[in-house]
């Protein structure tokens, strides 16, 4: 298997396993290669750094020089303020459940008053919005229905 750091047309970054590159091409070609996070069929090979071999499946990236991965605690700081962001943004949005993409579609057409809201969709319901030019954005996390929180 070879592994590939892919990206997207809209700059997402992701790793993903093929068993030879004319097999990463003919897929990619085909359209059967999409990015995980926008579901974006534009995907290129991502400039990345050399990996070393290790025990087993592990893998370890050779540092480029100068280069430092940032502290645990700052990766917990980071994350920490895109959920504050994001839960702060929540609470002036209205939940609307699996009915997202109708009612997303409802006020883009005018049939329904425009007011933010956030709810569930699946990939192609987002997929089918963003080609009907239905402006949304996916959350950065996980949001669960106000009725499961504790």
């Amino acid at each position: 298997m070879i592994v590939f750091d892919l990206r997207c047309g809209h700059g997402h970054v992701f790793e993903a396993w093929f068993g030879s590159s004319a097999a990463y091409e003919e897929q990619r070609a085909g359209g059967l290669v999409e990015c995980p996070m926008c579901g974006s069929a534009e995907i290129e090979k991502a400039v990345m750094a050399p990996n070393v071999g290790a025990k087993g499946n592990q893998r370890a990236a050779v540092p480029a020089k100068g280069d430092e991965a940032p502290s645990p605690e700052a990766i917990k700081a980071a994350l920490a303020a895109m959920a504050a962001a994001q839960a702060k943004a929540l609470e002036k949005s209205q939940w609307v459940g699996t009915a997202f993409a109708d009612q997303a579609r409802a006020m883009h057409v005018g049939d329904a008053p425009e007011a933010p809201i956030h709810g569930q969709a699946s990939l192609a319901e987002a997929k089918a919005l963003a080609e009907e030019g239905v402006p949304i954005a996916p959350l950065l996390f996980p949001v669960v229905p106000p009725e499961t929180r504790n």
